[in-house]
C-alpha cells in the first residue's frame, strides 16, 4: 500500500499582508485607546486592549472572512509573539538588580516560586484544570502578566481559548490590584517602608502597566521601586521558560520508545542575550527607545491575532474554576506575598 503524504501549501509574502493589515489597524485603535490617562491610570495597556478589541471582532466580523486573513493572523499569533518576547530583553539590564538589593531579588523569586507552584496544587490536585490553564493563570499571576502567558503559550503548544481565559485574570484581578494596593498602603504603612511597599507591589501585581499604575498612585519612590522589582521578575521569565519546556517534554511520552532532545524555545534563550546586551548601554538611548515602542507593536499584534482567533463560546466552556484558581492566587499574592516581603526584608538587609 502506497502511503500517501501532504505537504502544506507554500505561502507567498502577499498572502499575510491582509491578516497583519487587520491586526495593525486593532492594535493602531488600541494604542489611540490607551494613550487617555484614564484608561492607562485603570491599569488598561495597548497590550490588554488589542486582545479585548480583537475578541470583540474575532466573534462578529471576522469568521465571515478568516478565510481570507487567517494566514496572516496564524503568521502574527506565532512568529510575532516569539519577536517581541525577544526584544522585551531592550526594557531590562542588570543594573537594575542592584537598584533593589539582594532583598528584591530574594523577594521576587520566593514569590514567584511559591505562586506558581501554589497553581499547580490548586489547579490540577483541587479544582481538576488541566496542565495547559494551569500553567498559563500561574504563569501570568506569578511573573508577568498576559506577557508571561503569551510567552507560555507556545513552550506548552496552548489552545487559543485556553490562553485569552489566563489573560483575562490578569486583567480582571490586577484591575483590582491597581486600587486595591493604594488603599492598602496605609493599613501597612508602620510594617513597610516607602520602598519596601515598592518591592511588594513589583513583586505581587500582575502586569508591569498595573504595577506602575499602583506605585504612582503611592508617589514617585514607590512608583520607581515597584517598577525596577517588576523588571526583575520578567528577567526570571527565560530560565522559567526553560524549566516548563524541559518538564513539559519529560512529560510528553517519546515515540518509538526513543527518548528525543529537549527542545529549548529559542525566543527565551535571545531574551536573556538582548537583556545582556542592553546592560552594557551600547545603542543610543533613542533606538532602545524605539525598540521598546516597535516591540509593544509586536506583541499587541499577537494580542490581536489571539483575539480574532478565540470565540466566546471556547470561554464559557472553561466555566468559573479558572477564575476561582485565579482568585485563590490573587490572594495568596496579597498575603503570602506580604508576608515574603516581611520575612526578607528582615533577615536580608
Amino acid at each position: 500500500m502506497t502511503e500517501i503524504t501532504t505537504e502544506a501549501p507554500r505561502r507567498e509574502p502577499g498572502h499575510f499582508f491582509p491578516g497583519l493589515a487587520i491586526c495593525a489597524l486593532l492594535v493602531v485603535f488600541a494604542m489611540w485607546a490607551s494613550s487617555f490617562p484614564s484608561i492607562a491610570n485603570a491599569g488598561f495597556s495597548a497590550l490588554t486592549l488589542a486582545i479585548l478589541l480583537g475578541m470583540i471582532v474575532g466573534n462578529t466580523v471576522y469568521p465571515r472572512v478568516s478565510e481570507h486573513y487567517d494566514p496572516g493572523v496564524q503568521f502574527a499569533k506565532a512568529h510575532l509573539l516569539r519577536l517581541g518576547i525577544v526584544l522585551y530583553g531592550f526594557r531590562l539590564t542588570f543594573s537594575q538588580i542592584a537598584d533593589v538589593g539582594v532583598s528584591g531579588v530574594v523577594t521576587d523569586i520566593l514569590t514567584l516560586a511559591s505562586t506558581f507552584m501554589l497553581a499547580c496544587f490548586v489547579g490540577q490536585k483541587i479544582l481538576g484544570l488541566d496542565k495547559q490553564t494551569t500553567w498559563l493563570i500561574g504563569a501570568g499571576s506569578s511573573i508577568c502578566g498576559a506577557a508571561a502567558v503569551l510567552a507560555t503559550e507556545p513552550v506548552i503548544k496552548a489552545e487559543a481559548s485556553k490562553v485569552t481565559v489566563a489573560v483575562a485574570t490578569v486583567v480582571i484581578f490586577g484591575t483590582i490590584a491597581i486600587f486595591l494596593y493604594p488603599a492598602m498602603y496605609h493599613l501597612l504603612a508602620p510594617w513597610f517602608s516607602t520602598e519596601n511597599y515598592g518591592i511588594y507591589i513589583g513583586s505581587t501585581v500582575h502586569e508591569v502597566a498595573q504595577v506602575v499604575a499602583a506605585g504612582h498612585a503611592i508617589d514617585l519612590q514607590t512608583e520607581n521601586t515597584a517598577v525596577i522589582a517588576k523588571m526583575i521578575c520578567v528577567m526570571m521569565l527565560a530560565p522559567f521558560l526553560l524549566i516548563l519546556a524541559a518538564r513539559v517534554r519529560q512529560l510528553t511520552p517519546a515515540a518509538s520508545g526513543q527518548q528525543s532532545k529537549i527542545t529549548i524555545p529559542w525566543f527565551a534563550v535571545l531574551f536573556i542575550v538582548v537583556a545582556i546586551f542592553n546592560s552594557f548601554h551600547l545603542l543610543p538611548t533613542a533606538v532602545v527607545a524605539g525598540l521598546i515602542k516597535f516591540d509593544t507593536l509586536l506583541l499587541a499584534m499577537a494580542m490581536a491575532a489571539l483575539g480574532l482567533t478565540t470565540h466566546v463560546s471556547a470561554l464559557k466552556k472553561a466555566g468559573a474554576k479558572p477564575l476561582l484558581m485565579a482568585l485563590i492566587l490573587f490572594i495568596w499574592l496579597i498575603v503570602g506575598g506580604g508576608a515574603i516581603n516581611l520575612i526578607v526584608h528582615a533577615l536580608v538587609r
